[in-house]
């Protein structure tokens, strides 16, 4: 009922993340605002939503999209993609930076009550051997591989703290884990490790080269979780107090490979780890303690589950 017939503004409405909120909150009953920038709505939602066009580096553009705003999910902004980090490194660190600068000074000036920001349960930590603790963050700096997109990411937090302490907005932190799902990313070019690999497993490429020595472990959690963790953050704990969204557990990306092979049919690839290639931290895990305490908050799906979804989806696009 937190959702029913409230305003809300999806920003990144159009892509991976943002997508599977709009899903969410129209089934929850809210009016879902979306921002129109180079890329438009996935189709079965254009009669439920209302699209305005905008440039949201442009702040009157971002005082019209919070007009009337109830709540706001900040889902726009740039990934660290390998490809895109090595070629601008800057890229996804201005362009998120100018994004959520110019969405917060728009709230503060409108009626907007909360506010959902992202960190990351990734990027920001330091390098740690155990599953890491929100109040953890500011122990030591980022991982070295993770320098500049890491602390912008600690800064975003900051500015939210920076609002919430200048205004009445209910800001909630976000820290999430390695997302996939269905409508990911899965450009050559931008995607992150889960699509690459379900590209490549569909198309059957052999040999299936992978950089690293697959023993790299991380938190993977369906996007649909993610969603559901953060519309119970929004809801009950918008306080500007980080918590962990994840599974609570890791996998190698050794177990990754397995499972999307499996479910794409391509049992027989002869699979190599190539070690000569860069990859980044052996092991991000983190303490789910908070979400689960605060939130009442466990994901549903799998690991498996959570694969093998999104490889039938794949698939199913691919032959379309």
């Amino acid at each position: 009922m937190f959702y029913n017939n409230k305003k809300v503004l999806v920003t990144g409405g159009t892509g991976f993340v943002g997508s599977h909120f709009v899903q969410a909150l129209l089934t929850a009953g809210a009016h879902v605002r979306i921002p129109l920038h180079n890329r438009h709505p996935r189709p079965e939602f254009a009669p439920h939503i209302e699209l305005i066009p905008a440039d949201m580096t442009n702040l009157k553009d971002c005082l019209h999209l919070c007009e009337g705003v109830d709540y706001i999910f900040h889902a726009a902004g740039a990934v660290a993609a390998a490809n895109m980090t090595v070629n601008n490194p800057m890229s996804a660190i201005s362009a998120n930076l100018i994004l959520t600068v110019r969405l917060l000074e728009a709230a503060m000036a409108t009626p907007v009550q909360r506010i959902l920001l992202f960190s990351s349960g990734t990027t920001a930590y330091p390098l740690v051997n155990h599953p890491i603790r929100e109040e953890e963050m500011w122990d030591a700096p980022p991982a070295p591989v993770y320098f500049g997109y890491g602390w912008m990411r600690r800064y975003l937090e900051l500015l939210g703290q920076f609002v919430a302490s200048k205004s009445k907005i209910g800001v909630a932190l976000c820290r999430p884990t390695a997302v996939f799902g269905r409508h990911d990313d899965f450009d050559p070019l931008t995607g992150h490790v889960v699509p690459a690999l379900i590209r490549r497993a569909v198309a059957q490429e052999n040999p299936f080269v992978v950089w690293g020595n697959g023993l790299e472990a991380r938190d993977f959690l369906h996007v649909s979780d993610l969603v559901e963790g953060c519309l119970r953050l929004l809801e009950k704990h918008a306080v500007c107090d980080p918590v962990n969204i994840g599974r609570g557990q890791t996998h190698t990306i050794r177990e990754v490979v397995s499972i999307i092979l499996r479910h794409a049919g391509h049992t027989q690839a002869e699979v190599i780890f190539d070690e000569t290639k860069p990859t980044t931290i052996p092991l991000r895990s983190v303490d789910t303690t908070k979400a689960k305490q605060l939130l009442d908050f466990t994901p549903k799906l799998s690991l498996e589950e959570g694969l093998a979804d999104t490889v039938t989806w794949y698939r199913q696009q691919s032959n379309q």
